[in-house]
């Protein structure tokens, strides 16, 4: 049995190919076995797991909350209004407050950049076994989302066997506001760890040129990055040229709660100019899937009818995946443990 070796998930930049391939693997395993009711796995049980998030959430915490109980995980949601958070407790003492009552993982979300970071390095500090899960944090990374992106894309293209060799050579389209997601951040990572092209597009207030520079070299705490061969990053302004040839696209939300100043004046031409519809998508010479993580603006970002055509939109399919995706991660986390053969 292979052995994993990360005891946070704090970011994709760390991520060896081989890691990729676990949690693949695994997801793909869990996504394929059914797990209501009695039928739960006990791999996690008499473990706790706690949800720590600062900041709204739908399709991530309910994710993680259903992951943990198919493994049989107790749960222990945390709200901040309802906390002592409110009456000035600190994150760090709040974290120490849930590893006291016995949390083996905690999923933390928070709208500043590296506190689940900061919380895992103060935790070690205590040589608690604890571990910590970004469930996103600022504009900085979210982990889960872009393995079950990597994941959903693998599934795509290759159903019998969806491994990172699925994305290898592929040519795949962001559009949208890369410069304040964190998602665009983590897929990036991913995909050119799995040896995808990737191609962003988008205006230049919401895509600085910097971006095609964003995975050439490891972030502050890594010293080697761990993908020998990434794939490439690429910017273009036009979306029709961006998509000519291309695999797959994801659109992304204009994340206006995100934006210190008016970035985008006018959503008719927005959605004009980089928004996904039936007829755009002509523009790829093929029929291609399409990826949103959601929450979508219709009409903005992409089309109401190409959201609801379950033929090319996998977004229904993101939301399933992201279960099995956060099965996987819970269990490496939790165990250290990779698979043995079948």
């Amino acid at each position: 049995m292979s052995k994993w070796k990360h005891k946070h998930i704090l970011d994709l930049a760390s991520f060896s190919l081989e890691d990729y391939s676990s949690v693949m693997e695994l997801s793909h395993r869990f996504r394929n076995q059914p797990l209501k009711g009695v039928r739960k796995l006990p791999a996690l049980q008499g473990r706790l797991v706690s949800t720590l998030f600062f900041e709204p959430s739908t399709r991530t915490r309910s994710s993680f909350e259903l992951a943990a109980k198919n493994l049989s995980a107790d749960v222990q949601s945390f709200t901040p209004s309802t906390s002592s958070i409110s009456k000035g407790e600190s994150l760090i003492d709040t974290a120490l407050t849930y590893v006291a009552m016995g949390a083996d993982i905690l999923i933390v979300r928070h709208n500043c950049a590296n506190v689940p970071e900061q919380l895992a390095n103060e935790l070690d500090k205590t040589k608690t076994n604890t571990s910590i899960l970004n469930a996103g944090d600022g504009l900085h990374s979210h982990p889960s989302q872009g393995l079950l992106d990597l994941y959903t894309l693998a599934n795509h293209f290759k159903p019998e066997q969806p491994l990172p060799i699925a994305l290898s050579g592929k040519r795949i389209v962001i559009v949208g506001d890369i410069l304040h997601s964190r998602v665009a951040r983590s897929n990036l990572w991913a995909l050119t760890g799995c040896g995808a092209d990737v191609i962003l597009c988008g205006p230049s207030s919401l895509l600085p040129s910097c971006f095609s520079e964003f995975v050439s070299s490891p972030p502050p705490g890594i010293s080697n990055d761990p993908v020998v061969n990434r794939g490439q990053i690429s910017i273009k302004r036009d979306l029709d040229e961006a998509l000519c040839d291309a695999d797959a696209v994801m659109t992304l939300r204009l994340q206006k709660e995100r934006m210190h100043e008016n970035l985008i004046t006018d959503l008719r031409r927005y959605h004009y100019e980089y928004g996904l519809t039936h007829e755009r998508l002509k523009s790829c010479g093929k029929k291609i899937p399409v990826l949103h993580p959601g929450p979508a603006n219709r009409g903005v970002e992409i089309s109401s009818s190409l959201l609801e055509d379950r033929s090319i939109c996998l977004i229904e399919e993101q939301v399933k995946n992201g279960i099995s995706v956060r099965m996987a991660i819970l269990y490496l986390v939790a165990t250290g443990k990779g698979l043995t053969s079948k």
